[in-house]
């Protein structure tokens, strides 16, 4: 069963979808270090996979 993500993970997520840097993320999160933020990365990959799938097959090779 997948887990639901908190109000900061949601946040943090929608940052990184928006493009901003890690290291502007960093003090506002709590982590140690950068590194620990790439769950936001991640998480934040799932609406581009289905941009990618659903245009994938277009690739002309």
């Amino acid at each position: 069963m997948a887990r639901t993500l908190d109000e900061d993970e949601l946040l943090f997520t929608w940052l990184k979808s928006q493009g901003i840097d890690d290291a502007l993320i960093q003090p506002y999160s709590g982590h140690a270090s950068r590194t620990s933020l790439e769950i936001y990365s991640k998480i934040a990959l799932g609406p581009a996979q289905e941009t990618y799938d659903g245009v994938i097959d277009q690739f002309p090779v």
